[in-house]
């Protein structure tokens, strides 16, 4: 099995343009980070044009490297030395930005797929900057509060990969629902991952809309203790849930404005990260001691599904070419 997926990562590679032996390198890398945290993205991206799938695995391993320094189970750094980590990494990303190569065998294939789709620097800035808000930061009164951390540890990943997948409109058109299904990914993650971030010390909820159902952080420790859901910790989910489909709805209409070898992962990725939501609502608002997780049963059923269109627009339509907008 290993050698088939060499095997595929090459052919990538190789369809992607990427002959040199330490760029490629780097570009397994990130392709081994991608695969090991991102399985429905990973999964999802198996569905673009083989030539977009490298670019795709850098921006998706980075975001996983460097959330990795901040998050690692084991990682007992003090927080001063962990941003002295980020600093460093944000030192050698934008060194090479500016050069336009980079020794680091993850940040290689970043620098190159930047350089290569004229990713803007700032969407690097604000993503890093949301890294270290993790280092300090325990909670969040509001919903603006919250979104200013949001828009650099997701929206940024949407608007990095939009030149990647390519558009039929502007790029500016595109922009909002790449930004917003990047924030719908993100809200589903924290309503799923509330035990494992109050471990953490962190709670990812406006604490102005728990309070409105008389949720505070103590409460939601309670549950966590006593492996229980009170009533209104319920009520303040299907709140949350309710918030997070309405941004999923407004990510919607930017699948019909991707180029055409792109929408079925797109579609693949938003379907089942949106059943997210639908097994917290089946498991009776239960967070604290069951993980919702889509099935791989259902995950093939539903890429299976996609594969039939990803290979038509494939078979009929070029891969968007690189460059801001990537427009077809």
């Amino acid at each position: 099995m290993l050698h088939i997926e060499v095997a595929m990562t090459g052919a990538e590679l190789d369809a992607a343009g990427i002959t040199e032996p330490r760029l490629r390198r780097s570009y397994l890398r990130c392709r081994t980070l991608h695969a090991r945290h991102g399985r429905t993205y990973f999964l999802a991206t198996r569905l673009l044009y083989p030539a977009q799938r490298p670019a795709i695995h850098a921006l998706y391993g980075f975001a996983r490297w460097a959330d990795d320094i901040v998050d690692e189970p084991d990682n007992t750094d003090e927080p001063e030395r962990i941003a002295a980590r980020l600093d460093e990494v944000g030192r050698m990303l934008f060194a090479g930005l500016r050069r336009g190569d980079s020794e680091d065998p993850v940040l290689a294939a970043v620098v190159h797929t930047a350089r290569r789709y004229g990713i803007p620097d700032r969407l690097f800035t604000a993503f890093l900057r949301s890294m270290r808000m993790d280092l300090t930061t325990r909670g969040y009164q509001d919903r603006s509060a919250l979104n200013d951390y949001v828009h650099g540890s997701a929206e940024v990943i949407g608007l990095q990969v939009l030149p990647v997948l390519g558009t039929v409109t502007s790029h500016e058109e595109a922009k909002g629902p790449a930004a917003a299904l990047g924030m719908a990914f993100q809200l589903t993650n924290f309503l799923r991952d509330i035990a494992e971030d109050l471990d953490r010390g962190r709670v990812y909820l406006p604490e102005d809309e728990l309070a409105a159902f008389g949720v505070d952080r103590e409460l939601l420790l309670w549950c966590r203790q006593r492996g229980r859901t009170d009533p209104r910790v319920r009520r303040a989910l299907a709140d949350q849930i309710a918030t997070t489909r309405a941004v999923y709805r407004r990510a919607r209409p930017g699948i019909a404005m991707l180029h055409p070898v792109s929408r079925p992962c797109v579609g693949t990725a938003m379907t089942l990260y949106s059943e997210i939501l639908d097994l917290i609502e089946e498991n009776q608002h239960d967070v604290f001691t069951r993980r919702a997780r889509v099935g791989t049963g259902r995950r093939l059923t539903v890429a299976s599904g996609a594969l039939a269109r990803a290979a038509l627009a494939r078979a009929t339509r070029r891969a968007p070419a690189a460059g801001i907008g990537g427009h077809a």
